[in-house]
């Protein structure tokens, strides 16, 4: 099993989402959730597609923190 870490991101109509280490790999929607799914289905045909051409499948290498500053 993989993990791969996602960018949420919201938009004028709804929500954008990407993974880092699966470049062109995307998903659009209304709701934070519906993106997520949307994003675990993404990955898995994006994995799958990689399998079927022979391309090595990427190991999830990104990680994300947040930072406090003062405003």
């Amino acid at each position: 099993m993989h993990r791969y870490l996602i960018i949420i991101e919201s938009t004028a109509t709804g929500f954008s989402a990407y993974s880092p280490d699966l470049p062109g790999c995307v998903a659009t929607a209304a709701s934070q959730a519906d993106v997520e799914r949307d994003m675990r289905e993404a990955i898995t045909l994006h994995v799958e597609g990689l399998r079927e051409a022979g391309f090595p499948i990427p190991v999830g290498s990104t990680s994300a923190a947040y930072v406090e500053v003062a405003a």
